[in-house]
Protein backbone atom coordinates (compact mmCIF):
# COMPACT_ATOMS: atom_id res chain seq x y z
CA UNK A 1 0.00 0.00 0.00
CA UNK A 2 1.53 3.48 -1.31
CA UNK A 3 1.62 6.24 1.51
CA UNK A 4 1.47 9.74 0.67
CA UNK A 5 3.30 12.32 2.77
CA UNK A 6 1.80 15.62 2.82
CA UNK A 7 4.96 18.43 2.71
CA UNK A 8 6.00 19.88 6.25
CA UNK A 9 4.53 23.40 4.98
CA UNK A 10 1.88 22.17 3.87
CA UNK A 11 1.06 20.54 7.48
CA UNK A 12 2.14 23.64 8.75
CA UNK A 13 -0.26 26.02 6.87
CA UNK A 14 -2.88 23.65 7.64
CA UNK A 15 -2.91 24.06 11.38
CA UNK A 16 -1.75 27.53 11.62
CA UNK A 17 -5.00 28.18 8.96
CA UNK A 18 -7.21 25.62 11.54
CA UNK A 19 -6.13 27.23 15.07
CA UNK A 20 -6.86 30.81 12.86
CA UNK A 21 -10.27 29.97 12.31
CA UNK A 22 -11.10 28.09 15.41
CA UNK A 23 -9.71 31.44 17.45
CA UNK A 24 -11.85 33.84 15.31
CA UNK A 25 -14.96 31.63 15.73
CA UNK A 26 -14.40 31.26 19.51
CA UNK A 27 -13.46 34.97 20.17
CA UNK A 28 -14.02 37.47 22.74
CA UNK A 29 -16.23 39.40 20.06
CA UNK A 30 -18.20 36.81 18.97
CA UNK A 31 -19.13 35.45 22.77
CA UNK A 32 -20.54 39.13 23.47
CA UNK A 33 -22.41 38.95 20.33
CA UNK A 34 -24.13 35.93 21.88
CA UNK A 35 -24.62 37.49 24.89
CA UNK A 36 -26.96 40.16 22.70
CA UNK A 37 -30.32 39.91 21.78
CA UNK A 38 -31.65 43.20 20.41
CA UNK A 39 -34.98 45.01 19.08
CA UNK A 40 -35.11 46.88 15.49
CA UNK A 41 -37.16 48.69 13.20
CA UNK A 42 -38.08 47.69 10.00
CA UNK A 43 -40.41 45.59 8.16
CA UNK A 44 -37.68 44.57 5.80
CA UNK A 45 -34.28 45.74 5.75
CA UNK A 46 -32.55 47.16 2.73
CA UNK A 47 -28.49 45.68 2.16
CA UNK A 48 -27.38 49.01 3.58
CA UNK A 49 -29.66 48.96 6.66
CA UNK A 50 -27.11 49.06 9.53
CA UNK A 51 -28.70 46.69 11.79
CA UNK A 52 -28.13 43.99 8.82
CA UNK A 53 -24.73 45.04 8.81
CA UNK A 54 -24.61 44.09 12.08
CA UNK A 55 -26.29 40.71 11.81
CA UNK A 56 -24.33 39.67 8.41
CA UNK A 57 -20.56 40.47 10.63
CA UNK A 58 -22.08 38.48 13.71
CA UNK A 59 -22.14 41.46 15.93
CA UNK A 60 -25.25 40.25 17.88
CA UNK A 61 -26.55 36.15 18.62
CA UNK A 62 -30.66 37.22 18.96
CA UNK A 63 -33.16 39.63 17.46
CA UNK A 64 -37.24 40.07 18.62
CA UNK A 65 -39.64 41.26 16.45
CA UNK A 66 -42.50 43.85 17.72
CA UNK A 67 -45.88 45.06 16.31
CA UNK A 68 -46.18 48.47 17.74
CA UNK A 69 -43.01 50.83 18.06
CA UNK A 70 -43.55 52.40 21.44
CA UNK A 71 -41.54 55.71 21.30
CA UNK A 72 -43.38 56.85 17.72
CA UNK A 73 -46.86 55.04 18.94
CA UNK A 74 -47.00 53.49 15.80
CA UNK A 75 -48.07 50.04 14.99
CA UNK A 76 -45.36 49.87 12.64
CA UNK A 77 -41.92 48.09 14.00
CA UNK A 78 -41.60 44.31 11.91
CA UNK A 79 -44.97 42.95 11.78
CA UNK A 80 -47.38 43.88 8.74
CA UNK A 81 -48.34 40.15 7.50
CA UNK A 82 -47.31 36.60 7.76
CA UNK A 83 -45.87 37.06 3.96
CA UNK A 84 -43.86 39.94 5.13
CA UNK A 85 -42.79 38.34 8.72
CA UNK A 86 -41.67 35.28 6.74
CA UNK A 87 -39.73 37.30 4.49
CA UNK A 88 -38.29 39.18 7.06
CA UNK A 89 -37.19 36.18 9.60
CA UNK A 90 -35.62 34.50 6.48
CA UNK A 91 -33.30 37.86 5.73
CA UNK A 92 -32.23 37.49 8.95
CA UNK A 93 -31.44 34.06 8.92
CA UNK A 94 -29.87 34.23 5.91
CA UNK A 95 -27.58 37.16 7.28
CA UNK A 96 -26.93 35.63 10.28
CA UNK A 97 -25.73 32.19 8.12
CA UNK A 98 -22.52 34.72 6.72
CA UNK A 99 -21.14 34.97 9.93
CA UNK A 100 -18.68 31.64 9.98
CA UNK A 101 -19.78 31.65 13.58
CA UNK A 102 -21.41 28.39 13.06
CA UNK A 103 -24.57 29.29 15.62
CA UNK A 104 -27.93 30.22 14.19
CA UNK A 105 -29.65 33.48 14.98
CA UNK A 106 -32.13 33.25 17.52
CA UNK A 107 -35.47 34.89 16.06
CA UNK A 108 -37.79 35.63 18.78
CA UNK A 109 -41.02 37.15 19.70
CA UNK A 110 -43.11 37.23 22.63
CA UNK A 111 -46.29 35.51 22.02
CA UNK A 112 -48.11 34.21 24.73
CA UNK A 113 -51.32 35.12 23.49
CA UNK A 114 -54.52 36.99 24.75
CA UNK A 115 -53.31 40.60 25.68
CA UNK A 116 -49.56 39.74 25.19
CA UNK A 117 -49.88 38.82 21.34
CA UNK A 118 -47.90 40.12 18.26
CA UNK A 119 -49.53 38.30 15.76
CA UNK A 120 -53.03 39.93 15.95
CA UNK A 121 -55.67 39.08 13.97
CA UNK A 122 -55.16 42.63 12.21
CA UNK A 123 -52.15 41.73 10.19
CA UNK A 124 -54.08 38.37 9.32
CA UNK A 125 -53.16 35.66 11.90
CA UNK A 126 -55.92 33.86 13.82
CA UNK A 127 -57.44 35.17 17.54
CA UNK A 128 -55.64 33.58 20.56
CA UNK A 129 -56.36 33.11 24.20
CA UNK A 130 -54.94 34.43 27.53
CA UNK A 131 -52.69 32.02 29.70
CA UNK A 132 -55.65 33.26 32.49
CA UNK A 133 -58.80 31.91 30.07
CA UNK A 134 -56.47 28.49 29.89
CA UNK A 135 -55.83 28.42 33.32
CA UNK A 136 -59.26 29.24 34.39
CA UNK A 137 -60.95 26.50 31.95
CA UNK A 138 -58.13 23.94 33.21
CA UNK A 139 -58.36 21.50 30.36
CA UNK A 140 -54.84 20.86 29.10
CA UNK A 141 -56.29 19.59 26.29
CA UNK A 142 -57.59 22.88 25.36
CA UNK A 143 -54.42 24.33 26.26
CA UNK A 144 -51.88 21.51 24.02
CA UNK A 145 -54.70 23.17 21.02
CA UNK A 146 -53.54 26.41 21.30
CA UNK A 147 -50.23 25.82 22.13
CA UNK A 148 -49.54 23.65 19.55
CA UNK A 149 -51.37 25.94 16.88
CA UNK A 150 -49.17 29.02 18.11
CA UNK A 151 -45.85 26.79 17.95
CA UNK A 152 -46.77 25.74 14.10
CA UNK A 153 -47.67 29.34 13.05
CA UNK A 154 -44.03 30.57 14.73
CA UNK A 155 -42.42 27.69 13.20
CA UNK A 156 -43.95 28.34 9.77
CA UNK A 157 -42.93 32.15 9.93
CA UNK A 158 -39.45 31.16 10.75
CA UNK A 159 -39.38 31.85 14.38
CA UNK A 160 -36.87 29.43 16.77
CA UNK A 161 -37.79 31.76 20.23
CA UNK A 162 -40.62 32.33 22.08
CA UNK A 163 -41.04 34.10 25.17
CA UNK A 164 -43.64 32.35 26.42
CA UNK A 165 -44.97 30.95 29.18
CA UNK A 166 -45.18 33.05 31.85
CA UNK A 167 -45.20 31.02 35.04
CA UNK A 168 -45.92 34.19 37.32
CA UNK A 169 -48.40 32.72 40.21
CA UNK A 170 -51.54 34.83 40.31
CA UNK A 171 -50.97 36.27 44.18
CA UNK A 172 -52.12 39.56 43.04
CA UNK A 173 -55.06 39.40 40.75
CA UNK A 174 -54.65 43.58 40.27
CA UNK A 175 -51.44 43.21 39.38
CA UNK A 176 -50.87 45.73 36.40
CA UNK A 177 -48.40 43.58 34.66
CA UNK A 178 -49.66 39.91 35.44
CA UNK A 179 -53.14 39.53 36.48
CA UNK A 180 -55.20 42.13 35.45
CA UNK A 181 -53.89 41.71 31.89
CA UNK A 182 -54.55 37.88 32.14
CA UNK A 183 -51.05 36.46 31.93
CA UNK A 184 -51.16 33.81 34.85
CA UNK A 185 -52.01 30.50 34.19
CA UNK A 186 -53.34 30.52 38.05
CA UNK A 187 -53.09 31.41 41.43
CA UNK A 188 -51.85 27.65 41.78
CA UNK A 189 -48.46 26.69 41.44
CA UNK A 190 -49.23 23.07 40.47
CA UNK A 191 -51.88 24.58 37.47
CA UNK A 192 -49.11 27.03 36.47
CA UNK A 193 -46.81 24.05 36.21
CA UNK A 194 -49.36 21.64 34.42
CA UNK A 195 -49.69 24.12 31.47
CA UNK A 196 -46.61 25.24 31.06
CA UNK A 197 -45.40 21.94 30.58
CA UNK A 198 -47.92 21.41 27.86
CA UNK A 199 -46.62 24.76 26.20
CA UNK A 200 -42.83 23.65 26.26
CA UNK A 201 -43.69 20.38 25.10
CA UNK A 202 -45.94 21.41 22.07
CA UNK A 203 -43.09 24.03 20.93
CA UNK A 204 -40.67 21.45 21.29
CA UNK A 205 -42.44 18.98 18.88
CA UNK A 206 -41.85 22.29 16.35
CA UNK A 207 -38.35 23.31 16.92
CA UNK A 208 -39.28 26.67 19.23
CA UNK A 209 -37.38 27.36 22.34
CA UNK A 210 -39.47 28.39 25.48
CA UNK A 211 -38.56 30.65 27.88
CA UNK A 212 -40.15 30.39 31.54
CA UNK A 213 -40.91 33.96 32.87
CA UNK A 214 -40.88 36.05 35.28
CA UNK A 215 -38.15 34.53 38.13
CA UNK A 216 -37.94 34.45 40.65
CA UNK A 217 -41.97 35.60 40.40
CA UNK A 218 -43.69 38.82 39.72
CA UNK A 219 -47.24 37.54 40.55
CA UNK A 220 -47.17 39.77 43.96
CA UNK A 221 -45.97 43.00 42.39
CA UNK A 222 -48.82 45.83 42.52
CA UNK A 223 -46.73 47.90 40.17
CA UNK A 224 -45.09 47.66 36.49
CA UNK A 225 -41.69 47.11 36.02
CA UNK A 226 -41.64 48.61 33.11
CA UNK A 227 -42.49 51.89 33.86
CA UNK A 228 -39.72 51.84 37.34
CA UNK A 229 -38.83 49.78 40.47
CA UNK A 230 -41.08 47.40 41.95
CA UNK A 231 -40.87 46.03 45.09
CA UNK A 232 -42.31 42.45 46.41
CA UNK A 233 -40.72 42.21 49.57
CA UNK A 234 -43.79 42.29 51.92
CA UNK A 235 -45.97 40.30 48.85
CA UNK A 236 -43.94 38.14 47.14
CA UNK A 237 -44.67 34.22 48.43
CA UNK A 238 -41.98 31.39 48.56
CA UNK A 239 -44.10 29.23 45.89
CA UNK A 240 -44.06 31.50 43.54
CA UNK A 241 -40.33 29.61 42.61
CA UNK A 242 -42.26 25.96 42.71
CA UNK A 243 -43.50 26.02 39.05
CA UNK A 244 -39.31 26.66 38.32
CA UNK A 245 -38.55 23.92 40.71
CA UNK A 246 -40.72 21.41 39.31
CA UNK A 247 -40.17 22.35 35.99
CA UNK A 248 -36.35 21.87 36.19
CA UNK A 249 -36.96 18.52 37.46
CA UNK A 250 -38.78 17.42 35.02
CA UNK A 251 -36.39 18.60 32.20
CA UNK A 252 -39.37 21.01 31.13
CA UNK A 253 -36.62 24.20 30.50
CA UNK A 254 -35.07 25.80 27.66
CA UNK A 255 -34.02 29.25 28.99
CA UNK A 256 -35.82 31.71 32.21
CA UNK A 257 -36.16 35.35 32.29
CA UNK A 258 -35.60 36.82 35.07
CA UNK A 259 -37.36 39.64 36.93
CA UNK A 260 -36.84 43.08 38.07
CA UNK A 261 -37.95 42.68 41.05
CA UNK A 262 -36.74 44.05 44.35
CA UNK A 263 -36.82 41.71 46.80
CA UNK A 264 -35.14 42.62 50.47
CA UNK A 265 -35.97 38.90 51.55
CA UNK A 266 -33.81 37.38 48.80
CA UNK A 267 -31.11 40.29 48.06
CA UNK A 268 -31.27 43.56 50.33
CA UNK A 269 -29.12 45.20 47.54
CA UNK A 270 -30.84 45.20 44.23
CA UNK A 271 -33.36 43.80 41.67
CA UNK A 272 -33.25 39.73 40.92
CA UNK A 273 -31.97 40.68 37.67
CA UNK A 274 -28.41 41.92 38.88
CA UNK A 275 -28.86 39.80 41.43
CA UNK A 276 -26.33 37.12 42.51
CA UNK A 277 -27.87 35.73 45.23
CA UNK A 278 -30.77 35.21 43.13
CA UNK A 279 -29.61 33.91 39.40
CA UNK A 280 -26.34 31.92 40.83
CA UNK A 281 -27.17 31.37 44.50
CA UNK A 282 -30.90 30.33 43.72
CA UNK A 283 -31.72 29.72 40.57
CA UNK A 284 -28.31 27.67 39.54
CA UNK A 285 -26.62 26.47 42.98
CA UNK A 286 -30.65 25.60 45.03
CA UNK A 287 -32.59 25.00 42.42
CA UNK A 288 -29.71 23.21 40.18
CA UNK A 289 -30.56 25.04 36.92
CA UNK A 290 -27.70 25.35 34.49
CA UNK A 291 -29.64 26.43 31.41
CA UNK A 292 -29.28 29.67 29.53
CA UNK A 293 -30.82 32.42 31.65
CA UNK A 294 -32.08 35.81 29.66
CA UNK A 295 -32.83 39.04 31.45
CA UNK A 296 -35.92 41.11 31.01
CA UNK A 297 -35.22 44.13 28.59
CA UNK A 298 -32.51 46.07 30.18
CA UNK A 299 -34.20 49.56 29.19
CA UNK A 300 -37.21 48.97 31.24
CA UNK A 301 -37.55 51.57 34.18
CA UNK A 302 -36.64 49.54 36.94
CA UNK A 303 -33.23 49.19 35.68
CA UNK A 304 -32.61 52.15 32.93
CA UNK A 305 -33.77 54.58 35.73
CA UNK A 306 -31.96 53.49 38.47
CA UNK A 307 -28.66 52.10 37.05
CA UNK A 308 -26.53 52.90 34.70
CA UNK A 309 -26.00 50.90 31.30
CA UNK A 310 -22.07 50.06 32.29
CA UNK A 311 -23.11 49.59 35.91
CA UNK A 312 -26.87 47.21 34.86
CA UNK A 313 -24.70 45.65 32.42
CA UNK A 314 -21.33 44.81 35.15
CA UNK A 315 -24.04 43.69 37.52
CA UNK A 316 -26.46 41.62 35.40
CA UNK A 317 -23.60 39.20 33.86
CA UNK A 318 -21.82 38.56 37.17
CA UNK A 319 -24.96 37.59 38.45
CA UNK A 320 -25.56 35.01 36.03
CA UNK A 321 -27.42 36.33 33.43
CA UNK A 322 -26.32 34.97 29.97
CA UNK A 323 -28.26 37.06 27.45
CA UNK A 324 -28.84 40.73 28.04
CA UNK A 325 -31.84 41.77 26.13
CA UNK A 326 -32.34 45.29 24.89
CA UNK A 327 -35.62 45.33 23.09
CA UNK A 328 -34.82 49.24 21.72
CA UNK A 329 -38.67 49.59 22.26
CA UNK A 330 -39.65 50.95 25.32
CA UNK A 331 -36.19 54.11 23.60
CA UNK A 332 -34.84 53.54 20.66
CA UNK A 333 -31.33 53.66 20.38
CA UNK A 334 -29.89 52.83 16.96
CA UNK A 335 -25.87 52.35 18.75
CA UNK A 336 -27.50 49.70 21.48
CA UNK A 337 -25.12 47.09 20.09
CA UNK A 338 -21.57 49.30 19.43
CA UNK A 339 -22.72 50.34 23.36
CA UNK A 340 -23.76 47.18 24.90
CA UNK A 341 -20.42 45.38 23.36
CA UNK A 342 -18.27 47.97 23.85
CA UNK A 343 -18.91 48.14 27.60
CA UNK A 344 -18.74 44.27 28.19
CA UNK A 345 -15.15 43.98 26.30
CA UNK A 346 -13.78 46.98 28.11
CA UNK A 347 -14.85 45.30 31.60
CA UNK A 348 -13.56 42.01 30.60
CA UNK A 349 -10.79 44.17 29.87
CA UNK A 350 -10.24 45.80 33.58
CA UNK A 351 -10.83 42.95 34.89
CA UNK A 352 -14.33 43.46 36.50
CA UNK A 353 -16.33 40.50 34.40
CA UNK A 354 -13.95 38.06 34.04
CA UNK A 355 -13.74 35.90 30.38
CA UNK A 356 -14.32 32.69 32.40
CA UNK A 357 -17.86 34.21 33.27
CA UNK A 358 -18.30 35.49 29.44
CA UNK A 359 -17.55 31.73 28.28
CA UNK A 360 -19.70 30.04 30.66
CA UNK A 361 -22.52 32.38 28.81
CA UNK A 362 -21.51 31.40 25.77
CA UNK A 363 -21.11 27.33 26.09
CA UNK A 364 -24.80 27.67 27.34
CA UNK A 365 -25.93 29.86 24.55
CA UNK A 366 -24.49 27.89 21.53
CA UNK A 367 -25.43 24.60 23.30
CA UNK A 368 -28.72 25.45 23.22
CA UNK A 369 -28.77 26.78 19.86
CA UNK A 370 -27.21 23.78 18.60
CA UNK A 371 -30.30 21.92 19.51
CA UNK A 372 -32.06 23.81 16.80
CA UNK A 373 -29.98 23.68 13.82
Amino acid sequence: MKRTFLPAFFLVFTFVSASCVAQTRDSLDLKIAQMLLIGFRGMSLPETDPFLKDVKAGRLGSVIFFDYDVPTKEFKRNIESPQQVRALAAQLRKAASETGSGLPLFISIDQEGGRVNRLKPKYGFPPSVSQQYLGKINNLDSTRFYAAKTAQILADLGFNLNFAPSVDVNINPENPVIGKVERSFSAEPSVVTSHAVVVVEEHRKKGIITTLKHFPGHGSSKADSHKGLVDVSKTWQANEINPYADLIKQGKVDMIMTAHIFNNRLDADVPATLSKRVITGILRDSLKYQGVVISDDMQMGAIADHYGLDSAIEKCINAGVDILCFGNNLQYDPEIISKASGIIKRLVKEGKISETRIDESYRRVAALKRKIQ
